[in-house]
């Protein structure tokens, strides 16, 4: 196959940026070794030890020792020979200095393989441990795309949400206390060796945390299908995720004892992270980041405040990508113009958000009128808005704010 000019490649991160019609281009579809099921948190030693473990660094959460899920962790090494050492000492989107007190304690403990256990923030604060211990320095030397260029040591995480996607992807999120934004990683280097997801560590989840992680996974879906680096190795996922998604998070709310919803959205959550792994994102997370940054808020939740704005600013350029999207969702699209079903999906976006509690606007999580041209101009660095379907200045940018707050 011949890819045709114009087409950009951002080197080994495999993102490939459609900058005009294209007959053909190449992409680069970037995946760990998955193993997924009810009980698969069983196989976490025998992954380790695969990668050549003697003794893992364990990074884990409170939320999930209280839980028994790093007790039950601990007992599958120890069945597979290893002796762990664990670290916890986190707080919800993990922060540059705790990434280095985490690489310190790594470096000191002698281990040789990282397993995380957790959500999105116990996920990338491994990630960002490895990068660290790997390369020096400090974890925001690396912020951008594909600059870690030495080895990191081989990780295996094992999501407790599902939402994030953390743990199949070639990102990471840290915040930086200083310029208080979140800085994002991205490159092949980030990429879990293994990831392991157990659909039975998300009954342990709170309600506000399955939705706002529920949330993310759904702007995951949709972003990733109207990237500019889409393909069609990426569409199936990202259109699965989002009927997976519509169809189950309200139960695992509704029925938190049905393991067929929480298999459904452990699923979706994983397809949406191989679907924006490799067609990355758009800017409701270029966004997000900056106002999770700033106030320190939970990502999925202001995601799910931003989402319905920016359909409706990106399908004013390309509103046929949001037909398939829709007919996803569960909305009968027959006969519906393009922009009559983006619209149409904007809607259901904003009722889904509604019913799991999420508030009606950034003013509601502390967003000020006087925050948004900061908001807006940090939004222009962050990596996630060059995939976005439509161009985008910081006059739209903080117009997108204002209709948001």
């Amino acid at each position: 196959m011949t890819a045709v000019a114009p087409t950009r490649f951002a080197s080994s991160a495999g993102v490939a940026v459609r900058t005009a019609p294209a007959v053909a281009t190449f992409t680069k579809y970037l995946v760990p070794e998955v193993v997924f099921g009810w009980g698969s948190l069983s196989e976490a030693g025998w992954a380790a030890r695969r990668l050549g473990a003697q003794r893992p660094f364990v990074v884990t959460d409170a939320g999930l020792v209280q839980a028994g899920w790093w007790a039950e962790l601990s007992g599958h090494l120890a069945d597979a020979g290893l002796r762990a050492t664990v670290w916890q000492e986190l707080t919800p989107n993990p922060k540059d200095h705790e990434v280095a007190a985490g690489a310190e304690r790594y470096l000191e403990s002698g281990c040789d393989v990282l397993v995380g256990l957790g959500g999105g923030s116990v996920i990338d604060a491994a990630k960002a441990i490895a990068v660290v211990a790997g390369n020096g320095g400090q974890i925001l030397d690396y912020e951008g795309v594909d600059k870690v260029t030495a080895a990191i040591p081989p990780t295996v995480m094992c999501p407790s949400t599902a939402g994030t996607g953390a743990d199949v992807s070639q990102f990471a999120v840290i915040t930086d206390t200083t310029r208080r934004l979140k800085a994002t990683l991205i490159g092949r280097a980030l990429v879990p060796d293994i990831s392991i997801t157990d659909p039975r560590l998300l009954t342990t989840m709170p309600d506000d945390l399955a939705a706002a992680t529920g949330l993310d996974a759904l702007t995951h879906g949709i972003e990733a299908f109207v990237s500019r680096a889409s393909g069609p190795l990426t569409d199936v996922h990202a259109l699965h995720a989002i009927e997976l998604i519509c169809g189950s998070l309200r139960g695992t709310l509704a029925r938190p004892e049905d393991p067929a919803a929480h298999t459904a959205m452990a699923q979706a959550s994983l397809e949406a992270g191989l679907a924006f792994t490799n067609a990355i994102l758009g800017a409701t997370h270029a966004m997000s980041h900056q106002v999770g940054g700033l106030l320190d808020l939970p990502h999925g939740v202001v995601n799910g405040v931003l989402l319905p704005h920016v359909i409706r600013f990106n399908a004013r350029s390309a509103p046929d990508r949001f037909v398939p999207i829709a007919r996803a969702m569960g909305i009968d699209v027959t006969g519906l113009p393009a922009d009559v079903a983006a619209e149409e999906a904007a809607e259901a976006v904003g009722r889904l958000a509604a019913d799991l509690g999420c508030p009606r606007g950034l003013a509601e999580l502390g967003v000020r009128e006087t925050d948004i041209e900061t908001l807006a101009a940090t939004t222009l660095g962050d990596a996630c808005l060059s995939t976005n379907p439509r161009d985008a200045d910081q006059a739209d940018v903080a117009a997108l704010f204002r209709a948001a707050l």
